[in-house]
């Protein structure tokens, strides 16, 4: 006890003093010209995909034309009118049932032209884990509802409560390893983006 005591004394004898937050307020964030292609450019850079779809366009056609959901067997489907959709996330009681699913399609509140960050809140619920073992995720995001960067999208973002959500930016991918991009490491292999309108 006594050395654990005289190290925590000795710590807190050479703390760091208190500095006064810098002023940010003159700091003005990002804006671009064209929101939805700044959006989709940043999508594409992050590995993602990004694809438009004009107001009442058919979510499921377009979901035809990625090989990925083309050559899926079990699909999951956070969003209305997916028709390959045959896992029942509600009846899945343990999440490892969910290890083999080929494609996750979920909706975003809100899309982030700056680095192509997803607002996700309704994920499946104690089933989440979806968005996360999926091999392949589709995310659909109304045009409306993009912004210039995530200062505006922290004030739009709102978290249920009690509950969860997240922010999502393109496929798995890490660089850890030798300097070397690696996509699909610990999650999604592939990400497309809708963007609806």
């Amino acid at each position: 006890m006594a050395a654990r005591d005289e190290i925590l004394r000795s710590l807190r004898a050479a703390a760091v003093p208190q500095a006064p937050l810098p002023d940010v307020s003159r700091l003005a964030a990002v804006r671009y010209p064209d929101v939805r292609e700044r959006f989709a450019r940043s999508v594409l850079e992050v590995g993602g995909r990004c694809i438009a779809l004009a107001e009442g366009e058919s979510l499921e056609a377009a979901l035809l034309a990625v090989p990925e959901y083309a050559a899926a067997r079990k699909v999951a489907s956070l969003v209305v009118g997916v028709g390959k959709a045959n896992v029942d996330l509600e009846a899945t009681r343990d999440p490892h049932e969910l290890r083999d699913v080929d494609f996750c399609v979920a909706s975003a509140e809100l899309g982030v032209a700056e680095n192509g960050a997803c607002w996700i809140v309704h994920h499946g619920g104690s089933n989440r884990a979806v968005l996360f073992l999926t091999q392949h995720l589709a995310v659909v995001v109304r045009g409306d509802s993009l912004v210039h960067n995530l200062h505006e999208g922290y004030e739009r973002a709102a978290i249920p409560s009690p509950g969860f959500a997240l922010w999502l930016s393109g496929p798995s991918k890490t660089a850890d390893i030798e300097q070397s991009l690696v996509i699909g490491a610990h999650g999604a292999r592939s990400c497309t983006v809708f963007v609806v309108g």
